[in-house]
C-alpha cells in the first residue's frame, strides 16, 4: 500500500510547490493537485494552474508520483492536455499519474463559461478525449473522426513511461458507467455525492493508493466530511499535519 497527499489548487503557488517537497521529505509516495478554475465561485478563492505548479514540483523532487486529482477532460483540448502530461512526465523522469473525470461543480466549472453542464454530454467528450490521449501519450500517429473532434496528427515525443502514464478515472458510487470506464484503465478515484472527493473513499485529503496505478483506498489526511464548502478549513488542517510530519 502506498500513500498520497492531494491538495486543492488554491492559495500561494510557491507554497504548493513547497508542500510537494515536504510531501516527499515526510515519506509520502505521491502528491496530487485538484484541477479547478473557480473551485467554488462563491468562495472567491485564488485558483492556480495545477500543471504549472506540478512542473515546478517535478524539478524539486526525485521520488514521489505527481498528478492531478482530477483534470476535467471535457473542458480541455486533448492534444494540448497530452502535451502538458508528456512534458510533466519528462520533467519528472516518468512519475506522472493522470487523473481524469467529468469535472465538478458543473455550474461553476462549465456553466460559467457557456459550456454544457449536462453530464451525458460531458461523458461523450471525456470518452472521446481519452481515446485521443491514448495515441498522443504513446507518440503514435492519431487519425480520428468523432462526434466532437476530427484529428489527423502525430505528436512527439512520447511519454517517458511506456506505453503511457497510468490513468485513474473519477467515479461516484453507485453510478456504474464511470466505474466501468475506470475498469478500462489503471485506477479509480472515488468521488462523493457532494462533488468533492469521498472522505471515506481515499481522496483527495491524502490517502492510501497504489501510486503506480490502482484504486484509491480508504485513509485520509483531512477531517472526515471536509467538503468543498469547507476547503479553507481543509487547507489549514493539511498545513498543520504536514507541519507535524516535518517535525
Amino acid at each position: 500500500m502506498r500513500y498520497a497527499i492531494s491538495s486543492p489548487n488554491v492559495g500561494d503557488p510557491a507554497w504548493l510547490v513547497d508542500l510537494a517537497i515536504e510531501t516527499e521529505r515526510a515519506g509520502w509516495d505521491a502528491f496530487f493537485l485538484w484541477d479547478h478554475l473557480h473551485l467554488v465561485r462563491a468562495l472567491a478563492l485564488d485558483v492556480f494552474d495545477p500543471w504549472v505548479i506540478l512542473g515546478a514540483a517535478a524539478r524539486e523532487t526525485e521520488r514521489i508520483r505527481l498528478g492531478t486529482m482530477i483534470t476535467p477532460v471535457p473542458r480541455r483540448r486533448p492534444w494540448k492536455l497530452a502535451k502538458e502530461i508528456v512534458t510533466l512526465d519528462h520533467l519528472s523522469g516518468g512519475r506522472v499519474v493522470v487523473g481524469v473525470g467529468l469535472g465538478e461543480p458543473a455550474a461553476d466549472e462549465f456553466g460559467s463559461f457557456g459550456e454544457s453542464i449536462d453530464p451525458r454530454e460531458r461523458a461523450v467528450l471525456l470518452d472521446e478525449g481519452l481515446a485521443l490521449l491514448e495515441g498522443f501519450l504513446r507518440g503514435e500517429p492519431v487519425r480520428h473522426d468523432g462526434d466532437a473532434f476530427s484529428v489527423d496528427a502525430h505528436l512527439k515525443p512520447a511519454s517517458v513511461q511506456q506505453p503511457r502514464p497510468p490513468i485513474w478515472v473519477a467515479g461516484k458510487w453507485p453510478n456504474r458507467k464511470p466505474l466501468e470506464r475506470a475498469a478500462r484503465y489503471e485506477g479509480v478515484m472515488p468521488i462523493s455525492s457532494e462533488g468533492g472527493a469521498d472522505p471515506a473513499g481515499g481522496a483527495p485529503r491524502g490517502g492510501r493508493s497504489d501510486a503506480t496505478g490502482g484504486a484509491v483506498r480508504r485513509g485520509g489526511v483531512g477531517r472526515p466530511g471536509c467538503s468543498l464548502e469547507r476547503v479553507r478549513g481543509c487547507g489549514r488542517d493539511l498545513d498543520r499535519r504536514v507541519g507535524l510530519a516535518r517535525r
